[in-house]
C-alpha cells in the first residue's frame, strides 16, 4: 500500500505534462486515422470517464470540490468530437469501426436501424431539451446571484472579522471561497454550452454518416441500396449510440453539480435524509398506491408490490425513531442518576469572567434584540472604541440579568467585584448641564453614572424642551454605554493578563520579528512586558504604539530591570504621544513644583522588591497635599497637570494616586520639542504659601 501511494506520488508530480499529452493527443485523433481496436479501447475510455464523471458529482459535499468540471466539460466534449471524426473515417472508409460500435449497432437495437435511429433520437432530445436546456439556466441564474451575493457576503466578513467572530486568516480564506465560488459558477454559465453544443454535434454528424454512407455504398462500391441502408446506417447507428450515451453521462453530471446549491452531503446521503426520512408521508403514499390497485382496470400486482414497500420501510423508520426517542430519555435518566452519585463539580464555577454587565429585570430590552434593544451593538463598538484608543483588546463582556438588583440598576464587575453602578429609567432621557443651560426644566435628579455630573431624568415630552434650554440630552442606552466604556479604560491595566501581553506581541512577530525575538523572552519575560504596560495603561497611556515600546525596552533593559524605571523611558519614547494627550488650544497648559518640595520627595524615596516608594510625614504629606488641591483650583485647567523633573515623576505619583486620583503627573523629558508649554501656577512650600 505505501509502495502504490508513493508511485501515485510521483506520478503525481508529471500530471501537467501528461493532461498536455493528452489534450495533443486528441487533435491528433481528428486528423490521423486509428486502428478499429484502439478505437474500441478509446470508447471504452470515453464511456468509463462519463461515468466517473458522474459518480464523483454525485458523492462530493459542494460544488468547489470539483472546481476543475467547466475544464473537464471542454476537454470530454474535445475527446468526444474527436472519436466521432474517428468513427467516421473509419465507417465511411471500410464499412467498420470495431467491435464496441458494431455491438451497439446490431445488439443493442436488435439490427434495427430505425429502432436503433428513433432511440438515438430520444436520447438527444432527452440531453439536448431537457438536461441541458435546464442545467443551462440554472447555471445562468446562479452565475448572476453569485456575483450580486458578493458584496453582501464581503461586508458579512467584514463584520464578523471587526466584531471578533473570526480571525484575519479565518476572514481571508472565507473571501477566498467567495470569490472561488463566483468564478466557478461564472464558469459553469460558459461550459454548460459546450453540452449544448456536443448534442446539436451529435446529431449533425449522424446525418452526415448516413447520407455519406449511403453515397460510398451505392456510388463507389454498388452496393444495393437496402444493403447499403444497413450496413453503414446501423454503423452510423451504434456510433451515434456510443457517443451519447457518455455525453448524457456528462450532461447529468453537469446538472446535479449545478443544482445543489443547497445541499451539505453527498447526493445519496441528502437523498435518503430527506426524501426518505418521514415515515408519515411514506405510509400515505403506501395508502395511495394500494388505492391505484384497487381501481378495476389497473394491474393489482405491481401497485400492490409498490404500496408493501413504502408500507415496510414506514414501519420500520416508525420503529427505529421510537428506538432512538426512548435510547435518548434512558440516555437522560441514566446520567441524571449518574450525576446525583458523583461529587459535584466546582471547576465551572471558579472561572470567573473578566468584564461582567449585570442588569436588573426592567434593563432587559436595552439588551434584547427582538425588542429593539441595540445595547450588543454598542458593547461590540466599545470594544472596537477601546481597541484604537488604549491599543489593547477587551476581553467579552458578559451581560447577565440579576433577580437581586433592583429593577432600574445596573452594575459592572471586572474579574467578579463590583467596579461601579448606576440606575437608568426606560423610556426617559438623562438630561446634562454642560455650562450652556438657559432655563430650567422639571425632571427627576439623579447624577449621571459615568462623571458624576448632575442631571435630570426627563419623559419623551420634556425631551425637545430640554434640547432648546441648552442640556445635553442621551438615552439610557448611552449612558450605560458611556459608563462602561470609562469603567474599562479605568480598569484597563487590570484586564491585561499575560496570556493578552502574547498575543499583543505575537501579532507583531510576523512583521516585526527583529524586535520581538530580541526582547522576548531572553531580554526580558512576558510578565516584565506585562508589568510596563500595565503601568502604562493605569496612568491612561495608549499602548497601541507597540513597536516603540518594545523597542524601547529592547534598549534599556539591559542596563536595568526595574519595571518602574523601564516605565519611565517608555514614556519619555512616548513624548510626543503623551504631549498631545493633553493639549488644548495648541497649548500645554501645567502646574510647576517648587524646588524644595521636589527635594523632599526625592529625598524620601526608596528602592525596594515593589518598586519606587515614598516616606513623608504625614505633616509634610498633609502639605503637599493642600498645596497641590489650592494650586488646582485657583487655576482653570482642563486637566489638573503638574510638571516635575524625570527623577520624582513615578515617586510622586505613587504618593498621589490615591488623594488626588485625576492628577496628571509628567516630566521634562515627556514634553515634545514642538509642544508649546504654559505655566500657570506653582505648587509653593509652606513658608511661601
Amino acid at each position: 500500500m505505501a509502495k502504490a501511494a508513493t508511485r501515485m506520488q510521483q506520478l503525481s508530480k508529471y500530471s501537467d505534462i501528461y493532461i498536455v499529452v493528452a489534450i495533443v493527443m486528441i487533435i491528433v485523433m481528428m486528423v490521423l486515422p486509428l486502428p478499429p481496436a484502439l478505437l474500441d479501447v478509446l470508447l471504452a475510455a470515453n464511456i468509463t470517464l462519463g461515468l466517473l464523471i458522474l459518480l464523483l458529482t454525485m458523492n462530493v459535499n459542494e460544488a468547489l470540490e470539483i472546481s476543475i468540471f467547466p475544464s473537464l466539460l471542454l476537454i470530454t466534449t474535445l475527446f468526444r468530437l474527436a472519436l466521432n471524426i474517428s468513427t467516421t473515417r473509419l465507417i465511411l472508409l471500410r464499412g467498420e469501426a470495431g467491435q464496441i460500435i458494431n455491438a451497439f449497432g446490431n445488439f443493442v437495437v436488435g439490427g434495427n436501424y430505425v429502432v436503433g435511429f428513433v432511440i438515438f433520437l430520444i436520447l438527444v432530445v432527452i440531453q439536448f431539451i431537457v438536461i441541458t436546456k435546464g442545467a443551462e439556466r440554472v447555471a445562468e441564474v446562479a452565475a448572476r446571484f453569485t456575483l450580486d451575493a458578493m458584496p453582501g457576503k464581503q461586508m458579512s466578513i467584514d463584520a464578523d472579522l471587526n466584531s471578533g467572530l473570526v480571525t484575519e486568516a479565518e476572514a481571508r480564506q472565507k473571501r477566498r471561497s467567495i470569490e472561488r465560488e463566483a468564478d466557478f459558477y461564472g464558469s459553469m454559465d460558459g461550459a454548460t454550452k459546450f453540452v449544448k453544443g456536443d448534442a446539436i454535434a451529435g446529431i449533425i454528424i449522424t446525418m452526415i454518416n448516413v447520407v455519406g454512407g449511403l453515397a460510398i455504398g451505392m456510388g463507389q462500391l454498388g452496393l444495393p441500396v437496402a444493403q447499403a441502408i444497413q450496413r453503414y446506417t446501423l454503423l452510423t447507428v451504434g456510433d451515434g449510440l456510443v457517443s451519447q450515451i457518455p455525453a448524457l453521462l456528462i450532461s447529468t453530471s453537469t446538472g446535479i453539480i449545478i443544482t445543489r446549491a443547497a445541499s451539505e452531503g453527498n447526493m445519496g446521503q441528502d437523498l435518503s435524509q430527506q426524501l426518505f426520512s418521514n415515515p408519515k408521508v411514506l405510509a400515505i403514499a403506501s395508502g395511495v398506491l394500494l388505492g391505484f390497485g384497487a381501481v378495476p382496470g389497473l394491474p393489482f400486482i405491481p401497485f400492490a408490490v409498490l404500496s408493501t414497500m413504502m408500507g415496510s420501510l414506514a414501519y420500520i423508520l416508525f420503529k427505529e425513531a421510537q428506538r432512538s426517542l426512548d435510547e435518548q430519555e434512558l440516555d437522560e435518566v441514566q446520567e441524571e442518576i449518574e450525576e446525583t452519585k458523583r461529587p459535584e463539580s466546582v471547576l465551572s464555577l471558579l472561572q470567573v469572567d473578566q468584564v461582567e454587565l449585570e442588569i436588573g429585570y426592567s434593563l432587559i430590552p436595552l439588551v434584547d434584540q427582538e425588542q429593539g434593544g441595540d445595547m450588543l451593538e454598542r458593547i461590540t463598538m466599545i470594544r472596537r472604541q477601546c481597541a484604537l484608543e488604549l491599543g489593547m483588546v477587551v476581553p467579552i463582556i458578559r451581560i447577565r440579568d440579576n433577580l437581586q438588583l433592583q429593577p432600574d440598576q445596573y452594575t459592572v464587575k471586572i474579574k467578579g467585584i463590583e467596579v461601579g453602578s448606576g440606575e437608568l429609567m426606560i423610556n426617559h432621557y438623562l438630561a446634562m448641564d454642560s455650562g450652556g443651560v438657559t432655563e430650567e426644566i422639571a425632571g427627576i435628579p439623579t447624577k449621571e453614572p459615568a462623571f458624576g455630573l448632575d442631571a435630570l431624568w426627563v419623559d419623551d415630552a420634556a425631551r425637545e424642551q430640554a434640547e432648546l434650554a441648552g442640556y445635553t440630552v442621551v438615552d439610557p442606552p448611552s449612558v450605560l454605554a458611556t459608563h462602561l466604556t470609562e469603567l474599562i479604560r479605568g480598569h484597563a491595566h487590570e484586564l491585561l493578563g499575560r496570556q493578552e501581553v502574547k498575543t499583543l506581541v505575537d501579532s507583531l512577530r510576523e512583521e516585526y520579528s527583529a524586535v520581538v525575538e530580541e526582547l522576548v523572552p531572553d531580554v526580558l519575560s512576558l510578565g516584565e512586558v506585562q508589568k510596563v504596560l500595565q503601568n502604562l495603561l493605569k496612568e491612561g497611556i495608549p499602548i497601541r504604539n507597540m513597536v516603540t515600546i518594545l523597542e524601547t525596552l529592547a534598549d534599556t533593559a539591559p542596563l536595568t530591570k526595574d519595571v518602574d524605571y523601564l516605565t519611565e523611558y517608555v514614556r519619555e519614547a512616548l513624548a510626543r504621544q503623551i504631549s498631545r494627550m493633553y493639549l488644548e488650544n495648541g497649548v500645554l497648559s501645567v502646574l510647576t513644583l517648587d524646588q524644595q518640595w521636589e527635594e523632599a520627595v526625592s529625598s524620601g524615596m526608596e528602592h525596594t522588591e515593589r518598586g519606587v516608594m515614598v516616606t513623608m510625614d504625614p505633616r509634610s504629606l498633609q502639605n503637599l497635599f493642600g498645596a497641590i488641591t489650592r494650586s488646582i483650583e485657583a487655576t482653570a485647567m482642563p486637566y489638573p497637570i503638574i510638571l516635575v523633573s524625570p527623577t520624582i515623576r513615578m515617586a510622586l505619583k505613587r504618593l498621589t494616586e490615591r488623594s488626588l486620583q485625576k492628577l496628571i503627573v509628567l516630566s521634562y523629558n515627556e514634553i515634545s520639542q514642538d509642544i508649546q508649554v504654559q505655566s500657570v501656577g506653582t505648587v509653593t512650600w509652606p513658608h511661601e504659601s
